[in-house]
């Protein structure tokens, strides 16, 4: 299996190269030559096994030479024995045709912990294999910064820094991240949006020699062993609300368009799925994109659910590539154009071929804090405002007709870890489990830096440059 950069003019490498550089050296991202396909039969088969066992089938069929599956299997067990529910990534029935699929469930309460668990081992594994070391650098705009930190902090040829947009986090969010004291890993607190930490990382990884005095690596989206990972819970939840040969939607609250993507790649692969439903908040740029052609950023809205407060979406790349018949030529002149612009409007061709398989929705923080209280009352169970919009949007686009039979809607972190939200919708606090029962009585140590790539530069060649 190779691997081919978006914009065309950087060589294909294998599973171990994408996973190594994160971004591709023309800034493009990097996409699996072909996919690897199941027929239903498969699929079935697949979905069925325990969740690491289907980890291990999938992502085998990702990483060809690089990792042997016994290898994978090893690792998979491993990443995912440190869930706290046995089924890994358990489903809810909530009413006829309707279900929730839970991944909050491991040790930083969000879904991100799926990718991070086996991207740490996989690190781990390339990088003893090479005697080489890399500098991860992280833009969080909330559960990505914990779930790379707990899942990196104990490597021993990893650093880990993590850009995060300071007070538009939550507290317990800031705390997963600042409470983790370790030498080789540094949070620093951004003065700006998740956009502009976004930024940063990508102009570092531009800058040539900064990359190759700290080898600078990432672990965001833009990776993509991470949305490898996140294809196996498409199998395993389908598998379980599907007989024989049926078919599902999925909705997904959305901000960078990884864990959809993550769905429409599974969708790729065979697994029957009819639409994948985007479900935004006021930040609505996807939104716009898929039901309007108009992919053009706003000023980011701070919102109840911070994780998808962004605006320009690294994945949607991905998705652009494959709508544009894999012409990297022509999708590198957009992302340029983008890039000068500001804007993009898509044409009819590729919004035709986008809507194939994508529907959407945005969702007001009114709304979402309306969802969480309904879903309370019907439930007597908390969500969190990300599954709130989720849920919101999921109800809409199956009353507007635009999605029809089983919906799985992706609950994507612990209500925990928002109580503000929870509580102001509900009255009720939720509870953090156990083990973070002393989080904001540990000690914090973070960075603080200006939105210019030149000050988080300077803190990361001073902390990890040769």
């Amino acid at each position: 299996m190779k691997y081919v950069s978006t914009r065309g003019a950087a060589p294909a490498v294998d599973f171990e190269g994408a996973l190594l550089a994160g971004l591709a050296p023309d800034g493009g991202l990097y996409m699996p030559e072909g996919w690897p396909v199941f027929s239903v039969q498969e699929a079935r088969a697949v979905g069925a096994m325990p969740y690491a066992e289907a980890a291990a089938e999938i992502l085998s069929k990702f990483a060809g030479e690089s990792f042997d599956k016994a290898e994978l299997a090893a690792m998979t067990a491993e990443a995912y024995a440190s869930f706290s529910d046995e089924a890994v990534a358990p489903v809810k029935a909530l009413g006829p045709d309707d279900y929730m699929l839970e991944l909050f469930h491991g040790p930083t309460l969000a879904f991100k912990d799926f990718a991070m668990q086996i991207l740490g081992r996989l690190y781990d594994a390339a990088l003893e294999r090479r005697d080489e070391r890399r500098t991860i650098i992280v833009a969080t705009s909330g559960d990505t910064g914990s779930a790379a930190i707990e899942a990196l902090k104990s490597c021993e040829r990893v650093n880990v820094v993590v850009l995060f947009p300071e007070g538009r986090v939550s507290a317990v969010q800031q705390r997963m991240m600042t409470s983790v004291i370790a030498p080789n890993v540094m949070n620093i607190a951004v003065k700006g949006s998740f956009d502009d930490c976004q930024a940063i990382v990508k102009t570092l990884f531009a800058d040539e020699a900064f990359a190759r005095s700290v080898q600078l690596s990432g672990v965001n989206s833009i990776n993509w062993a991470r949305l490898a990972a996140q294809t196996v819970y498409y199998f395993t939840s389908w598998a379980k609300v599907c007989e024989h040969a049926d078919a599902v939607n999925f909705v997904v609250p959305t901000g960078n368009f990884g864990d959809v993507f993550a769905g429409y790649a599974a969708k790729r692969m065979g697994l029957p799925i009819v639409k994948l439903g985007v479900a935004a908040n006021a930040n609505d740029i996807l939104h716009r994109a898929i039901a309007k052609g108009d992919y053009t950023p706003e000023d980011v809205k701070p919102t109840a659910s911070p994780s998808m407060d962004i605006q320009v979406a690294s994945n949607f790349e991905r998705l652009l590539f494959e709508a544009k018949h894999r012409d990297a030529k022509v999708l590198r002149a957009a992302m340029e154009d983008f890039a000068k612009e500001k804007s993009m409007k898509l044409d009819g061709e590729t919004l035709a071929a986008i809507r194939d398989d994508f529907v959407s929705d945005a969702v007001s923080m009114e709304e979402t804090l309306t969802e969480i209280r309904r879903h309370y009352e019907e439930t007597n169970e908390l969500i969190d405002p990300h599954t709130a919009v989720a849920r919101a949007a999921a109800r809409r686009l199956r009353q507007m007709g635009a999605l029809d039979g089983k919906i799985v809607t992706l609950s994507t972190a612990h209500p925990a870890k928002f109580p503000e939200a929870v509580k102001e919708a509900t009255g009720e606090t939720p509870a953090l489990p156990d083990f973070y029962a002393d989080l904001f009585e540990r000690p914090e140590k973070m960075e603080h830096a200006p939105a210019d790539p030149a000050a988080v530069k300077a803190l990361v060649e001073g902390a990890f440059g040769n």
